[in-house]
Parts: C-alpha cells; structure tokens; sequence
C-alpha cells in the first residue's frame, strides 16, 4: 500500500510552537509520531514523505528515527532535507528513492508529488468516463498558515472555472491535497484516506 505525509520535522524544536503543535519539546514529539507512524505502516507499505521529514544534521539523530520507522520509506526533497541528506553517515540506503518530484500511479488514478503545491500541474483537467477525477496533486510545506490560505483560494477559483471538454462544458477539478502531518495526527494515510481528510478540512472552512 501507498502512505503518503508530510513536514515532520523531527527533532525541531521551534517548529511546535510555529505550528502549534501540543508537545512539550522535540523529544516528546518524536516519540509520538514514531508511534503515529508506526500504528499504521506495516513492512511491505511504502511510505512517501513529502519533504522536511528532519531538522536535524546530527547523523546519529536521523539514523536513530529510521532504524524504528516501519516500511519502505521515499522521500520528496523539501526545503529543510538538504542539510541531513548530505550530513555523512547517513544511512540513505533505507530509501528506496529520494527525488525532488515525482508521478506515479496510485491503483488507477495518477498522483503528483511535491514538496511545494504546484499550481497547473500535469493533468489537473483530466476526469475519468464517469466524471470521477483521475489525478491528484499532493503536496507540503505550508503547513497550515496563510499560505494554505492562499493555495485554498486558488483550488476554489479554479474549480469554479469552466473548461471546453468536447462540446460539453466541465469544472476543472483541481485536486490539490496538503499532506500535512498535523492534518491527520501523524500517521501516514493512503490516498483514499487523504482525500477523506482534505474534504472534511474543506467542508469546515
């Protein structure tokens, strides 16, 4: 099975209150998402991380944290990766892959993969015969802050904009999804389950 989750931060200290995150220091957190990520994942799940899984360029530390995580682990470079990705001793052999951005397939739909939410992404207008959406555009690193906001504006605009599909008139689609790691307690979901999450986010705003 495909997980997917973003923005960790293990061991950042400045990052709980930034993100209002309800954990007294780093250590606790840690514990707590090696445990959320671990009620989940099963060894044959490969888990996509979506970028900024560490704030740490201590290798003993990184090590330390993918020694116990369950599963096969890739990650989509973010902005706060490239410190421990090049910290020598890094075990890096348990990544299958670490990109900067990726497609795959996801069972039959197409799944986008950045760590930045990509506006306009490759088939964000592409529905599947029965009107189902076959592309989805998951992405990190704003958190939950203003500009979330901003990107939310932007997925509402679009899908409100009609498109010329053969002599039909449609709505773009527009699945962007934020795999925040506070959005779903820290455990890593599959697709099905983050668009769960990211539609009842929405219908809350």
């Amino acid at each position: 099975m495909k997980l997917y989750i973003s923005d960790q931060h293990f061991f950042h200290d400045n990052i709980i209150s930034l993100d209002n995150r309800n954990f007294e220091n780093s250590r606790a957190m840690n514990n707590y998402m090696l445990d959320q990520w671990n009620s989940k994942v099963q060894g044959g799940d490969q888990v996509i991380v979506l970028g900024d899984m560490f704030f740490s360029k201590d290798a003993q530390e990184v090590n330390y944290i993918l020694k116990r995580l369950k599963g096969k682990i890739c990650l989509i470079e973010g902005n706060h990766d490239g410190g421990w990705l090049k910290k020598e001793g890094v075990n890096l052999e348990r990544f299958e892959w670490i990109k900067p951005y990726a497609e795959l397939s996801d069972g039959k739909r197409q799944v986008i993969l950045s760590h930045y939410p990509t506006f306009c992404y490759n088939h964000q207008h592409l529905i599947n015969e029965d009107g189902s959406p076959r592309t989805f555009m998951l992405y990190g690193h704003v958190h939950n802050t203003a500009d979330e906001i901003l990107v939310n504006s932007f997925i509402k605009i679009t899908r409100e904009r009609k498109i010329k599909s053969g002599e039909k008139e449609i709505s773009i689609p527009c699945n962007m999804i934020n795999c925040f790691c506070k959005f779903s307690d820290y455990v890593p979901l599959s697709l099905d389950e983050w668009i769960q999450v990211d539609f009842k986010r929405r219908s809350q705003m």
